[in-house]
């Protein structure tokens, strides 16, 4: 029986070609737009889930409530480890210590290259269960050893073995490879990290380190737990919560384990809880997904549906000689799981095509996993529902004729057989219009903050580590030899790059300063010529100047930070910065050194040649970039001769800050352009449907004299009233949802109307593009020969 039912299937599929191909393509986007989500989902869902230890291992995150606003991070006092260590024996397994990942310049031999590492306590790789390759994960007890990334080793090494080879870290200190480990997967926290470095090392060679081991209040560090197994982390929180509390000086930390599982996803905070992340963009692209199948089986069921005058007397035989309900639907089911199985294959192929240019939108790394069982048991499931999903409708309403009035041919579709299709279509182009609609106001969100004002100049500027000893006090002989290249216009030295903050401090006084009250400030320390190489906007005063020996003790503050304080005239006003008396000689515009969504963080800029760790170089407008670089780094090679010269662009990391709503932008767009294909292609299948059933009455309108237009604006009339319905219950749906949206921003567009009057009018233009071709084709045909037909 099975096997006719696929015969019959089979030679259905070949009598209706066009119909059978609408169909066919149609599922079979759908189901690679379901099956690209889905492997996008895996990927984001099965993050960090590399490490065997994934259920147990958290890192240490701290709350700190100044003058009432509380913010959640993951810098850490030094001295908060060994107090876990002490106390909480019983609760936790392993503590790791570690720095930030951090750019280091690598040296074997004459091979030198720069990577990301990290400096951490050696139970942090314990805990991450790295796969070792060569050597032993235990190795790294000893301060004089590293591990490396096979990739690294290659990089160094060539094919030679890398064990017990000596390598020199920024040039400041030689240790050994005592282990070689796999590369850790993209989609994990650490995947960037290609060397895992001693701390008991880092602690010798770095003065400010070893000054932390007290230091309640300096939060510099991060650390990492692996809990007992069968611990419950709610209830060690609750232990842990105020175990800083006797130790702080000012401020108020609250201590709590943020578990492994939990960091990719759910990496906000809102008063000291998890409050969302990632997560939700699994969960809107899943939805995303699941609407975009259904527009392809809705396409299914109206073809279907719409042709099934034509299989009335097929089925009215069938049942007049005994078959049963039940097998007429078995019977048009089969049909659908062979069109359906076919459509599978087909989107396999379009997600091996699309898979490189979908993984360079995301920025992921995914691949189909073909070896994996799960895969292929999934995709049988996925087949048959969605098999079920579209042939469903269709099956249960065609074996619902009555055999006795087909066969008298007095068989007639009924004057609201035509409501269910046009509700489906009703809902495809909701679901359209809508995607459009996101995608127009997610690309309007980024070009908003884009066109905030930055408040310096990024044409040019480039920033370079001081990683290495021969970097640091050498500023004004390699600033002159700079700017004697004739490239550069100007150079100058930071504690901070000028896209982001890296200190934040809460130790200044002033005169009416409110009592009680614990603001929090950027601080940077700059050189006199950081201005001059940024840009910046000066709002009042005057900037640091070789000129004033008193601007050692000088400060400027941006905007925010007179705002803050509640300067009215901040120019000669005192702050008492840890006891030290600064004055203030400038004010500057804010600048977005941070996130481009929130506004700007009070900041203090201040004269400090010691603390800098970032090289700034504008170079001169209207010179070849490359060949600027050229001289640029000629000039670093001599002072710095055996490290490569490593640079980022600034205009390029600013662009970084808007990826991620950029990647949910791109992926929203692809989405959108299938989802108003698949549903094209279903106008295109009913459109042509609706001429060939009314070729009759066309010819014979256009014998009493219709127009060509005449006849198109009658058969596009009824798909454009579907549209403009859609339309009606897109826009309040979307306004609500994006307005929610866009809640998450502080610093947000609006929703204006013309997105929706775009979106609309975008959507019939589209809808009588697809349905005019057909119209057109049958308001030409020869009437003669339609009569004739007929």
């Amino acid at each position: 029986m099975l096997k006719n039912y696929i015969k019959i299937a089979w030679r259905n599929l070949l009598k209706n070609k066009v119909y059978s191909f609408i169909n066919i393509l149609g599922l079979a986007l759908g189901m690679a737009v379901a099956i690209l989500i889905g492997l996008w989902m895996w990927d984001e869902l099965s993050f960090d889930t590399y490490h065997d230890n994934y259920d147990t291992i958290a890192q240490v995150k701290v709350t700190q409530v100044f003058s009432g606003h509380n913010t959640t991070h993951e810098a850490v006092a030094l001295p908060l480890a060994q107090e876990l260590r002490t106390k909480y024996p019983n609760d936790i397994k392993r503590l790791a210590l570690s720095s930030w990942n951090e750019t280091m310049t690598i040296k074997a031999g004459d091979q030198s290259v720069s990577t990301t590492g990290v400096w951490a306590q050696p139970d942090l790789a314990q805990m991450l269960t790295i796969k070792m390759v060569n050597g032993s994960l235990g190795a790294v007890n000893d301060p004089s050893s590293v591990l490396i990334a096979r990739s690294l080793a290659r990089s160094l090494f060539g094919n030679a073995d890398p064990l017990n080879k000596t390598i020199k870290l920024n040039n400041k200190t030689d240790v050994k490879v005592a282990g070689v480990y796999e590369d850790l997967p993209q989609n994990t926290t650490f995947h960037d990290i290609k060397i895992f470095c001693a701390w008991e090392r880092f602690a010798q060679i770095e003065n400010w380190v070893r000054d932390s081991a007290e230091q309640w209040d300096n939060h510099s560090f991060r650390l990492f737990a692996q809990v007992n197994d069968g611990a419950d982390i709610s209830h060690i929180n609750a232990k842990i919560k105020e175990i800083a509390t006797p130790h702080k000086v000012s401020g108020d930390d609250k201590i709590q384990l943020h578990p492994m599982s939990q960091w990719h996803l759910y990496d906000q905070f809102t008063d000291g809880r998890v409050s969302g992340g990632r997560i939700k963009f699994v969960w809107l692209f899943g939805i995303i997904g699941v609407f975009v199948l259904l527009l392809a089986c809705i396409n299914f069921m109206n073809l279907s549906t719409a042709r099934s005058e034509k299989r009335a007397k097929e089925v009215g035989i069938r049942r007049s000689i005994g078959s049963l309900r039940v097998q007429i639907i078995a019977q048009f089911l089969s049909e659908s799981m062979v069109m359906v199985s076919l459509a599978f294959l087909l989107s396999v192929i379009m997600v091996l095509i699309f898979l490189p240019v979908f993984n360079t939108i995301s920025d992921k790394q995914i691949q189909l996993p073909w070896l994996n069982p799960v895969f292929w048991i999934a995709a049988l499931v996925f087949t048959i529902i969605t098999g079920l999903l579209s042939g469903s409708y269709p099956a249960l309403y065609l074996s619902a004729f009555d055999p006795v009035k087909v066969l008298k041919g007095t068989f007639k579709a009924g004057r609201f057989s035509a409501l269910p299709r046009k509700v489906l279509v009703v809902i495809q182009f909701t679901v359209s219009i809508t995607l459009i609609i996101g995608t127009i106001i997610v690309y309007k969100q980024i070009q908003y903050a884009k066109n905030r004002p930055v408040g310096y100049d990024r044409e040019g500027l480039i920033s370079v580590e001081i990683n290495t000893p021969e970097l640091a006090g050498h500023y004004d002989a390699l600033r002159g030899d700079l700017v004697r290249t004739g490239v550069v216009q100007e150079m100058a030295e930071s504690s901070s790059r000028s896209t982001s903050i890296s200190s934040s401090q809460i130790g200044f006084d002033w005169k009416g300063k409110e009592p009680g009250s614990i603001p929090v400030f950027g601080t940077i320390a700059v050189t006199h010529d950081y201005g001059k190489t940024i840009g910046w906007s000066m709002r009042s005063g005057r900037d640091f100047s070789r000129d004033f020996a008193t601007d050692s003790s000088g400060i400027i503050l941006n905007t925010s930070a007179v705002k803050t304080m509640g300067f009215k005239q901040p120019l000669g006003q005192v702050v008492v910065y840890n006891g030290k008396p600064l004055t203030v000689v400038g004010v500057v515009n804010d600048m977005i050194m941070e996130s481009p969504y929130l506004p700007t963080q009070p900041s203090v800029f201040m004269l400090n040649y010691n603390w800098a760790n970032i090289i700034l170089v504008k170079l001169k407008p209207g010179v070849p970039v490359r060949s600027a670089l050229d001289l640029v780094e000629a000039v670093f090679k001599r002072f710095n001769p055996e490290a490569p010269f490593i640079y980022d662009f600034t205009d390029s990391m600013y662009a970084q800050k808007f990826r991620t709503e950029e990647r949910i932008g791109d992926l929203a767009t692809l989405f959108a352009v299938l989802a108003i294909l698949i549903s094209s292609l279903g106008l295109f299948g009913l459109a042509s449907f609706v001429a060939e059933q009314r070729t009759k009455e066309i010819g014979v309108r256009k014998v009493l004299g219709a127009s060509v237009y005449n006849l198109w604006s009658m058969l596009s009339k009824d798909f454009v009233i579907l549209v403009l319905i859609a339309c009606a219950i897109a826009v309040p749906f979307a306004w609500y949802f994006l307005d929610q949206w866009l809640q998450a921003y502080e610093y947000r567009t609006s929703i204006s109307w013309w997105i929706f009057a775009v979106s609309g009018i975008g959507a019939l233009v589209i809808t009588l593009l697809t349905v005019s071709f057909q119209a057109i084709k049958a308001a030409l045909t020869n009437p003669v020969k339609s009569l004739r037909t007929e």
